[in-house]
C-alpha cells in the first residue's frame, strides 16, 4: 500500500486512511505511509470486506489533495508531500514516477524517497489546482508494482490582487434640484483573489473626492446625492473619486479607485426674462412686406427644450401690421412686417410682447410665472416714394372712327410724400410702338395720335409713367387698358375662294355651289348678310342666285346643255350686303368652270377642249413681250454710255516719255546724282512735238538764263540745269498757245537739280562777317527770283543793309 503525507496534516490523513481505505486494484493499493502505520495496512491479497466495498462506491471525500501556498518566495524548492508504497522495503528496488500537469516543469519527485517539491512560484489566479498521477515501478524491470494513482495539488490563496473597476471610469447624470439621497449610479469592483477563502475578495466602497455633494454606500457601491437642490446653472458637473478596498476595509488590505463624472441635467426651473423693459426700433416706410423689423431676445438660463419659448403680441397698435415668430435655432423673437408702412398715414407703432416657456415643469410652478413681457416701439422713417396712381388700372373706351386728337380719358397720380411734388406723365413707348396715343404731360389726358383700326388691334395695353418733377428718378407706373369699339367699316366678302365645277350634263334648277360670307367687323347684334347677283348679270340666262336667309346663298342653273367648246369658264359677280349702319357691300366674282363629268357628276376634265390648248395665253404673250422690251432698253443704255465715253486727257506715249521714274531706297550722291532718272528723253532736243498734244501749264517765271530772242542756243552747250529748265518751259509755252489743249492745267514734276547752283553758297553766316567787301551786283542777273536780294545787297554795302 502506498500513501502520501504532508507535514502538519499527517495525523488527520492517517485517521482518514484508517477509516476510508483506498480501492484495491490488481492486488495493490496506494495509501499513506506514516511512522508506525504499517500495522494498519491490509494485505493486497486479502478479500474485500463488504462494508469496505460499500464505502468505496461513495467516495465523497476529497482527501487525496495537497495544498501549496501561492507566491512562495523561499530560496529552496517548496516541499509539497511524500509518496510511499508498502512494496518499498527500502532496498532501492522501487522507483517513484510522477506525471500530469506541471510534472517535471513545476513539480518534481525524488524517485527514491517519493518526496514531492514545487520548483516555481505558483499563482492561484493563473491556475488554482494541478492534477498529477503517481506510480511505483520496479527499478530493474520498469514494471509497475502499484497501480497508477491520481491526486490534486491545490494552490492556496493569499491576498495579492487589488480590487479593480472593469466598467470605470463612469459617466452619470442626475437632474438638478434632485432631493437628498437621489441615486446617481452604482459602481462595482472585482477582486481576483479567492472569494471562498478569507476576506481577500471582500470589498468595501468609500468616496475619496466628491464630498459633501455625493455619498456612496460601502457594500453596494450605490452613489447618491448628499445635498438637496443642486443648481445646474451654478455648477453643472462634478468629478468623484471612488475607492474599493478588500479585506473588508481592514488595515493591510489592497485598494483600487475609479472616477465618476456626474453631470446635472437641466430642468425647467428658470422663467424667461427680457433684458430690457422697453425696446425701440426704426424702419423706413419702403420696407417690403414680410421683412424682418427686429429680433427680440428673452434670456432663459435653462437649455434645450426647457429654454424653448413662444412670443406673441399682446396689445397695442401692432397687431395686423406686425407679427412675431420664434427662431427655433436661437429662440429669438422675430418681428415681421405684414402690411406696407406709410409714414404719411402713421409714423410710429407701440405694442407689448410676451415670451412664454413652452415646456413648464409642474414641480417648479412655485418659482413664479414662466413668462415675461416687454414694450416695443417701432418708428417709421419717411422716404421719397414714387408717384402713386389713384387707380392702377384705368379702363378706357374709344371708337375706331375717332379722329386724331380725340380725348378718350384721363389718368391721375399723386406724390405720396408730404412734399406733394408736381407730376409729369408719359407713355412707355414699348407698349405703344406705333404711337397710336399721346398723353398730356401735365393733365394726364390720353388722346388718339393717329387713326385706329379695331380689326388690326382691338385692345391697347399702355403703361403710363408718372414722374416727379423734382426727382425724375421717382417713377410710378400705371396701366391704361384702351378698348377700341367697332364700326361698320369692312364690307363682307366670300368666306373662301370657291372652286365651282359645272358639269356639261347639268340639268336646269340644279344647285352648283353654296357660298357664305365673312366680315371683319363684329356688330353687337351679330352678322346678317344679303346675297344677290350683280345688276349687269341679274337677268342672265345661265345662272340664278337664291338667298337662304342664313348667311348663305345657293347658285342654281337656269338651263342645261353647257358646253366647254362654247365657253369653258363663267364668271358670276355676286353682291353681298351686311346689316351695318350704314350697310356696306362688295361684289365677289365666282368662277364656274365647265367640266366633262361621268354619270356620277364627277369631273373628268375641265376648261377649254384640246384643240384650243395649242396657242399661247394672253398672259404668256405679255410676259414674253415684256422681256423683249427690257432687253432693248438695256442695249440702248449700253450704246449711249459708250458714245458718251471721252478720250483720255493724257496719251500713253506721252506719259511714257514724260515720266520714267525708278526709285531706290538709298540717299544717293546729292545734287550730282542723276542715276534715278531717265535723262535720255530730256536731253533729246530733236524730239518732234505734236501741236495737238496736250502740254503742261506755263511756268510762273520766265527762264533764268538770258539769251537773244532771235535765236535759240544749242541745248547741248548749256549746263544740265539750264537745259532742263528751258526744255520744260518750251513744252509749257507750246501747250499754252495750243488751241486744242484742254481748259485745265496738268502739273508734271521733274525731281532733278542738275549740276549745281551757279549762286554757290548763300549762307548768311559769311554775310555777317566784319569788313566784308563782297560784291552782290551779280544777283540782278539771276532773274526775278533773286530780285529782292539784289535790291538789298546790290546797290549798298552790307553795313547799311544790316544796320
Amino acid at each position: 500500500m502506498m500513501g502520501w503525507c504532508r507535514s502538519g496534516v499527517c495525523s488527520a490523513l492517517t485517521l482518514l486512511a484508517l477509516l476510508f481505505p483506498l480501492r484495491q486494484d490488481g492486488g495493490c493499493c496506494l495509501g499513506l505511509n506514516l511512522p508506525g502505520s504499517g500495522d494498519l495496512e491490509k494485505s493486497p491479497h486479502s478479500d474485500p470486506d463488504p462494508w469496505e466495498v460499500l464505502h468505496r462506491s461513495r467516495r465523497s471525500w476529497v482527501w487525496n489533495q495537497f495544498f501549496v501556498l501561492e507566491e512562495y518566495t523561499g530560496n529552496e524548492p517548496l516541499y509539497v508531500g511524500k509518496l510511499h508504497s508498502d512494496v518499498d522495503k527500502g532496498d532501492g528496488k522501487v522507483k517513484y514516477v510522477l506525471s500530469g500537469e506541471g510534472a517535471t516543469s513545476i513539480f518534481t519527485i525524488d524517485e527514491n524517497t517519493g518526496d514531492i517539491h514545487a520548483t516555481k512560484r505558483l499563482d492561484r489566479e493563473a491556475q488554482a489546482y494541478y492534477t498529477l498521477q503517481a506510480q511505483a515501478v520496479d527499478r530493474l524491470t520498469n514494471l509497475p508494482v502499484e497501480p497508477r494513482s491520481e491526486f490534486v495539488v491545490k494552490v492556496q490563496d493569499i491576498n495579492d490582487n487589488e480590487p479593480k473597476f472593469p466598467d470605470g471610469p463612469y459617466l452619470a447624470g442626475v437632474p438638478e434640484m434632485s432631493p437628498l439621497g437621489t441615486m446617481v449610479v452604482q459602481v462595482a469592483a472585482t477582486d481576483a483573489d479567492d472569494p471562498t477563502y478569507g476576506n481577500s475578495a471582500r470589498v468595501i466602497y468609500s468616496i475619496i473626492h466628491g464630498q459633501p455633494y455625493f455619498s456612496v454606500e460601502p457594500k453596494t457601491g450605490v452613489i447618491r446625492t448628499a445635498l438637496p437642490n443642486m443648481d445646474r446653472e451654478t455648477r453643472d458637473q462634478y468629478v468623484l473619486v471612488i475607492q474599493a478596498k478588500d479585506m473588508v476595509g481592514q488595515m493591510g488590505g489592497l485598494s483600487g479607485t475609479t472616477s465618476v463624472t456626474v453631470t446635472l441635467t437641466d430642468v425647467n426651473d428658470n422663467p424667461p426674462r427680457f433684458t430690457h423693459k422697453n425696446y425701440q426700433y426704426t424702419v423706413q416706410e419702403s420696407l417690403p412686406v414680410q421683412s424682418v423689423v427686429a429680433r427680440i431676445k428673452a434670456a432663459d438660463a435653462d437649455i434645450g427644450s426647457n429654454a424653448e419659448m413662444d412670443y406673441r403680441i399682446m396689445d397695442g397698435d401692432g397687431p395686423g401690421i406686425f407679427n412675431i415668430t420664434t427662431d427655433e435655432d436661437t429662440q429669438d423673437g422675430v418681428l415681421l412686417l405684414l402690411k406696407p408702412l406709410d409714414f404719411e398715414t402713421k409714423s410710429s407703432f407701440s405694442m407689448r410682447i410676451e415670451a412664454t416657456n413652452r415646456n413648464i415643469d409642474s414641480n417648479f410652478l412655485s418659482s413664479g410665472p414662466f413668462s415675461d413681457t416687454t414694450s416695443v416701439r417701432v418708428t417709421v422713417e419717411d422716404v421719397n416714394e414714387p408717384p402713386v396712381f389713384s387707380s392702377p388700372l384705368s379702363k378706357l373706351i374709344v371708337s375706331e372712327d375717332a379722329k386724331t386728337g380725340t380725348s378718350i380719358g384721363r389718368v391721375s397720380a399723386h406724390d405720396p410724400d408730404t412734399s406733394n411734388n408736381a407730376i409729369r406723365y408719359s407713355i412707355d413707348r414699348n407698349t405703344d410702338l406705333e404711337r397710336f396715343f399721346n398723353v398730356d404731360a401735365l393733365s394726364g389726358v390720353i388722346s388718339t395720335a393717329k387713326p385706329l383700326d379695331r380689326e388690326a388691334n382691338s385692345i391697347h395695353n399702355l403703361t403710363i409713367f408718372a414722374i416727379e418733377s423734382q426727382d425724375p428718378t421717382q417713377i410710378g407706373r400705371g396701366v391704361a387698358l384702351i378698348t377700341v369699339l367697332d364700326i361698320n367699316d369692312n364690307a363682307p366678302v366670300f368666306a373662301i375662294d370657291y372652286e365651282t365645277v359645272l358639269c356639261e350634263n347639268t340639268m336646269p334648277g340644279q344647285v352648283i355651289q353654296t357660298v357664305s360670307a365673312v366680315d371683319k367687323d363684329e356688330p353687337l347684334s351679330g352678322h346678317r348678310f344679303y346675297f344677290a347677283l350683280a345688276a349687269p348679270v341679274a337677268g342672265n340666262l345661265n345662272f340664278t342666285l337664291r338667298d337662304n336667309k342664313d348667311n348663305t346663298a345657293s347658285i342654281l342653273t337656269k338651263r342645261g346643255g353647257f358646253s366647254r367648246r362654247e365657253q369653258p369658264v363663267y364668271r358670276l359677280p355676286v353682291l353681298i350686303v351686311d346689316n351695318g349702319s350704314p350697310a356696306l357691300s362688295s361684289t365677289n366674282t365666282l368662277s364656274v368652270r365647265v367640266c366633262d363629268c361621268d354619270s356620277d357628276s364627277v369631273a373628268l376634265s375641265c376648261g377649254a377642249v384640246a384643240y384650243a390648248a395649242t396657242g399661247l395665253s394672253t398672259g404668256a404673250l405679255l410676259a414674253i413681250l415684256g422681256c423683249i422690251i427690257t432687253l432693248l432698253v438695256m442695249v440702248l443704255l449700253i450704246v449711249t454710255m459708250r458714245r458718251r465715253r471721252k478720250e483720255p486727257l493724257i496719251l500713253e506715249e506721252e506719259r511714257d516719255i514724260r515720266e520714267n521714274i525708278v526709285r531706290y531706297d538709298d540717299e544717293g550722291g546729292g545734287e550730282e546724282d542723276t542715276e534715278a532718272f531717265d535723262m535720255v528723253t530730256l536731253r533729246n532736243l530733236n524730239v518732234i512735238r505734236d501741236p495737238n498734244v496736250r502740254r503742261d501749264v506755263t511756268p510762273d517765271t520766265p527762264t533764268f538764263f538770258h539769251y537773244p530772242s532771235t535765236a535759240r542756243p544749242s541745248y547741248k552747250s548749256l549746263p544740265d540745269n539750264v537745259v532742263f529748265r528751258e526744255f520744260i518751259w518750251e513744252r509749257l509755252k507750246d501747250a499754252d498757245v495750243d488751241p486744242s489743249a484742254p481748259p485745265y492745267d496738268s502739273l508734271q514734276t521733274y525731281a532733278f537739280e542738275g549740276s549745281g547752283s551757279v549762286a554757290e553758297s548763300l549762307s548768311s553766316l559769311e554775310s555777317l562777317s566784319t569788313d566784308s567787301d563782297q560784291n552782290y551786283d551779280y544777283l540782278s542777273n539771276w532773274g526775278p527770283r533773286f530780285k529782292k536780294l539784289a535790291d538789298l545787297y546790290g546797290n549798298s554795302d552790307s553795313a547799311s543793309v544790316f544796320s
